[in-house]
């Protein structure tokens, strides 16, 4: 398979103060990376860094071979990285069609199929971003960034603060794009179970620092890694 991302001995922060330290791994082409670690570890941090929002302190970034160590961010999304923060970031203002159609770029994914992915959101086409719920704001976060048509999606948290039946029918839809589409994520996820069943490899991060780095069928597998690098929030909710 051709690497898509490979990051060597990265280390960055904000402004002097260092937070990830010396991070190397590889992802390839249509493939998946569950990003874990307990809360004030680093995920969100190395997320930034791969969008150009932090403070390079050393070490490189390549992107299908391009070294966009130092590109600003919105290079970067124009190199094939699509974002879905945390906060989501929808424009509240527009509908959610004009959410997508304001960033969408040509390519395999187009709004027909963002509406098939998440059919609510083809119910409430015509709604602002401020008229719909939590989970629905989040379908929309995603489904802006497919249309980006990118190499590369990350996606913060993307459960997170969701009612159950919403993050089953998101968890769904993650899935359908990482096995059946083939489009490579990285996903940060507190809850490791959630996405080491659809995800192919997996990375812990403690103190901005890997700790752990395997597949994720192994990792799922590994009941004393979680507990030894994740405690309680390795666990599935339900076990």
């Amino acid at each position: 398979m051709t690497e898509l991302l490979e990051l060597h001995q990265l280390s960055a922060g904000y402004g002097e103060a260092r937070v990830l330290s010396g991070v190397s791994f590889t992802l390839s082409d249509g493939q998946s990376l569950a990003l874990l670690g307990r809360n004030g570890t680093g995920k969100t941090t190395l997320i930034n860094t791969l969008i150009g929002l932090t403070t390079h302190q050393g070490g490189t970034i390549h992107l299908n071979g391009r070294d966009i160590t130092r590109l600003p961010a919105e290079q970067r999304a124009h190199s094939g990285i699509g974002w879905v923060p945390q906060e989501r970031n929808i424009f509240r203002s527009l509908t959610v069609e004009e959410n997508m159609t304001a960033i969408s770029r040509p390519g395999p994914w187009t709004l027909e199929r963002v509406y098939k992915l998440f059919p609510r959101l083809e119910e409430r086409r015509s709604n602002l971003g401020n008229q719909l719920s939590g989970g629905e704001q989040q379908m929309l976060a995603i489904g802006r960034a497919l249309v980006l048509n990118p190499r590369l999606v990350l996606l913060d948290e993307p459960t997170e603060g969701l009612a159950p039946i919403i993050v089953d029918e998101v968890l769904r839809a993650l899935r359908s794009i990482a096995r059946e589409e083939g489009l490579s994520m990285i996903i940060v996820e507190q809850k490791a179970q959630k996405i080491l069943s659809f995800t192919d490899h997996a990375i812990i991060l403690d103190r901005g620092q890997i700790v752990h780095q395997s597949d994720s069928v192994s990792l799922r597998k590994d009941t004393h890694s979680l507990d030894l690098h994740l405690g309680a929030v390795g666990k599935n909710p339900a076990s």
